[in-house]
């Protein structure tokens, strides 16, 4: 689990203040004096900067949608191990397919939540070097959605709700990932999901990318965090095949219509789940608290269905997805 930023924001500025004391000349002093404000700002990406051209902080729901992307990777906004002990008690992780081998770009596993028994499964994609190379970057093998379906599969034989945290760029494309079967292990998640007779509640707590995503996305109600994007490709991939060229992705970002708010709008999530301060990096505890009474309240919306009433309602929630009506004059 990872530290909160205010914890690196202080060892960040006692790190200024010795290099202050041995700075060799007056250029590199002014410098590090420049640099002392600069911990209490978002780090990372260029465009997770908060105030607009004016000077006048930038309301959240205001941001274009590449802003909204560079939000969603931003390199200290927390993953699912960082939400999963601040909402959860007793969290005991699930490792392996029980086929192939374990995937650390999924974490699954039994834990409560607020005294009651669920199941946990999320991508994870890693905070340092070691750790996205571990995770693999969050980009799921097949091995990672089988094992994420044989918890699902345990959750609906002991009856307890399935809880799933959408955060990658995308199922991973090696070659070896598809010599496994990646497409057949997804396509199996998508139907198996479908019929599972518990509920099934999905949260874009980040990048929500692709088929990667999707394989954990077939829920009952499907919540998203502020400033999480979801979306069929990503906005460089989606600009090199239209226009041939990646450096188009803000283009892209906007015709993608992968905000919360775009999302919302054509019903393809339920919920938008606000956050704190400058964003969810901003506040790891703040988010998992409104994260936690989101998915309560979801929670006591499915608790009195059955399981034949849970598979027609996720069946009826797809099903009306995707479709237009035009007037024709």
């Amino acid at each position: 689990m990872d530290t909160n930023p205010s914890d690196k924001n202080q060892d960040l500025e006692g790190l200024i203040a010795d290099l202050q004391q041995k700075a060799p000349d007056p250029e590199t002093k002014d410098r590090l004096e420049e640099t002392e404000t600069e911990p209490a700002k978002p780090r990372g990406e260029a465009a997770a900067e908060l105030d607009d051209i004016s000077g006048q902080p930038k309301k959240l729901d205001t941001r274009p949608a590449w802003e909204r992307v560079q939000l969603a990777r931003h390199p200290l906004r927390p993953h699912t191990l960082d939400y999963i002990p601040r909402i959860f008690t007793g969290f005991q992780e699930i490792r392996g397919d029980r086929l192939f081998a374990d995937d650390p770009a999924i974490v699954a596993g039994y834990a409560l939540f607020r005294g009651a028994p669920v199941v946990v499964i999320g991508q994870q994609k890693g905070r340092d070097t070691k750790q996205k190379l571990y995770r693999n970057f969050g980009m799921p093998k097949p091995e990672g959605y089988r094992k994420a379906l044989r918890v699902m599969r345990l959750a609906a034989k002991f009856n307890r709700p399935i809880l799933t945290f959408l955060d990658t760029p995308g199922a991973y494309p090696g070659i070896q990932a598809e010599e496994r079967g990646q497409a057949e292990a997804i396509a199996t998640n998508l139907r198996s999901m479908a019929q599972m007779p518990v509920p099934i509640i999905v949260t874009c707590i980040g990048e929500g990318g692709s088929g990667g995503a999707l394989a954990l996305g077939v829920g009952n109600r499907i919540l998203i965090l502020e400033n999480s994007i979801y979306s069929v490709i990503s906005p460089e991939s989606c600009a090199a095949i239209v226009w041939r060229d990646s450096s188009k992705a803000e283009l892209a970002a906007e015709a993608l219509k992968l905000t919360a708010e775009d999302l919302l709008g054509f019903k393809l999530v339920d919920r938008i789940v606000s956050e704190p301060g400058d964003g969810a990096h901003s506040d790891y505890d703040g988010a998992a608290l409104r994260l936690g009474d989101a998915l309560d309240a979801t929670l006591a919306e499915l608790k009195g269905l059955s399981g034949e009433e849970l598979v027609e309602d996720r069946f009826q929630k797809f099903r009306v997805m995707g479709n237009f009506f035009e007037e024709v004059s």
